[in-house]
C-alpha cells in the first residue's frame, strides 16, 4: 500500500515521490504502442533491480508520470539518473530510429515528495507533541559558572 510507513534496520518512514520527465524537445516518440510498452517494461525492470516500488505509472505520448517509493539511501537525482539513463539505452537499442536524436530525455524533471501529512501538521507536531523543551531553565547544572575555567592552548 502506498500510504504505509516502512520499518527498516535503523529507520521508520516513507520515501515516496511523484516524478515526471519528458523526451527531449517533446518529440512524440511515446505515441507508438511498441515504444510505450518497452518503456513501461524497462522502467519496471529498473525499479525492481534497484529496490524501488512503483505504486502507479503512466507513459503518455509526451511525458511520463511515476509514483514511486525509493529506499532511504537513494537520492532523487540518482533515481532519475538510473531511470532515464537505462531506459534511454534500452529504447535506442531496440528502436534504431531513436538513435538519430543526440539526447532521448530532456534534462528537466519534476519531483515532489508525497506523504500523508501537510507541512502544517509537521510544524504542529514538532511544536506541541514533545512537551516544552526548556532545557536550560529546568535542569540544574552540576558545575557552576564559577567552577568553569577556560584554558587556551
Amino acid at each position: 500500500m502506498s500510504g504505509e510507513l516502512k520499518s527498516r534496520a535503523h529507520s521508520y518512514g516513507q520515501n515516496c515521490y511523484h516524478l515526471i520527465w519528458n523526451p527531449k524537445y517533446r518529440i512524440h516518440m511515446l505515441k507508438t504502442k511498441a515504444i510505450k510498452k518497452v518503456c513501461d517494461g524497462v522502467i519496471r525492470m529498473i525499479a525492481f533491480q534497484q529496490g524501488y516500488v512503483i505504486h502507479e505509472m503512466q507513459v503518455l505520448d509526451d511525458h511520463i508520470h511515476l509514483f514511486i517509493e525509493l529506499p532511504p539511501s537513494v537520492s532523487i537525482s540518482k533515481a532519475f539518473q538510473m531511470l532515464k539513463g537505462i531506459s534511454s539505452r534500452v529504447l535506442r537499442r531496440n528502436f534504431r530510429w531513436l538513435r538519430k536524436f543526440k539526447c532521448l530525455w530532456s534534462k528537466g524533471k519534476f519531483y515532489r515528495s508525497v506523504g500523508n501529512v501537510t507541512a502544517g501538521v509537521i510544524e504542529h507536531y514538532i511544536q506541541h507533541s514533545q512537551g516544552n523543551y526548556d532545557y536550560f531553565n529546568t535542569r540544574r547544572s552540576y558545575i557552576s559558572a564559577e567552577q568553569m575555567t577556560i584554558t587556551s592552548f
